[in-house]
């Protein structure tokens, strides 16, 4: 018998309102409990158990965790999980397959649990969890990373999640994607990845930066700074080369610009602008040769 969640067809998922209600603004009161952030160079670790608000301020930033029985909001946020990828991969045929064979599901539930293990601060066994999770989907989570729900890993193989990174609801990751640090901080080392972002294969995000909401980064990109709302990042260094009010589809990768192209077809242009150039001024030069004779 098929989960209540599930249509006959595998296809069509029914998620309780919660779930299936438009993201809310969020409000700087209301802070995701289960947030690990810098403040006065302490770290705070809420226990989400007991509902309590905890407020903490990571670049102006705040995150909420939905008041109410644990329980029921681990499911919720699960369902978010498995129900995104109906949405995002046209690979997805039935919930059996969904279930048993995508390694970014398997490491997003392993975390979860890990994740509410390491707010309890218990030692060791949520670092036993993602190692094994590490082993079993090639996708390395640390515990201490907040990930928002209906996050979606395609593929995942090598994707790494820092322990004080933090992804934004919907966001989707493919494979080869670090999340890491520079090496160069401490405390709050990894980025912050907003809401909608789409993280192609093979991107690394380094530092302590924000990306925005609704952001694209194309594959194979190194982004080393800030990224605002609504834009396209590209390239190593990443640069920006679409900004807010340029609609395209978040999943049209096609529509990336391919900025060495870009930056090659400018070079030959000036190259045959110079080469003009000097043709004008070798005539110029012959006949004034020519006159002197």
């Amino acid at each position: 018998m098929l989960p209540p969640f599930i249509s006959q067809t595998g296809r069509a998922c029914t998620i309780p309102d919660s779930v299936n209600a438009p993201v809310q603004e969020r409000q700087p009161s209301q802070v995701h409990s289960g947030l690990k952030a810098k403040e006065r160079g302490q770290f705070l670790n809420p226990d989400p158990i007991k509902g309590e608000r905890q407020e903490a301020r990571l670049q102006g930033k705040a995150y909420t965790l939905p008041q109410g029985n644990p329980l029921a909001i681990g499911w919720q946020i699960l369902l978010a999980d498995f129900r995104i990828i109906f949405e995002r991969d046209p690979a997805a045929r039935n919930w059996l397959e969904v279930l048993c064979c995508y390694p970014g599901l398997h490491a997003l539930v392993l975390h979860r649990i890990a994740h509410g293990l390491h707010l309890r601060q218990l030692p060791f066994l949520p670092r036993l969890i993602s190692h094994f999770s590490r082993w079993l989907t090639g996708i390395e989570i640390h515990p201490g990373a907040v990930i928002g729900r209906g996050v979606f890993i395609d593929h995942g193989m090598g994707v790494v999640i820092g322990e004080t990174a933090i992804v934004g609801d919907y966001t989707l990751i493919y494979q080869g994607v670090t999340l890491g640090g520079t090496g160069k901080e401490s405390g709050k080392r990894h980025p912050t990845v907003g809401e909608h972002v789409v993280v192609g294969a093979g991107v690394k995000v380094l530092g302590n930066i924000q990306i925005g909401n609704h952001v694209r980064i194309g594959a194979g990109s190194i982004v080393l700074r800030n990224v605002p709302d609504h834009c396209t990042v590209v390239g190593v260094p990443g640069r920006i080369i679409r900004r807010s009010g340029e609609g395209v589809c978040p999943l049209d990768h096609g529509q990336l610009p391919d900025t060495e192209a870009t930056v090659i077809r400018v070079l030959l242009n000036r190259i045959e602008r110079l080469e003009q150039q000097l043709q004008t001024l070798q005539m110029i030069s012959g006949n004034n040769h020519a006159s002197t004779l």
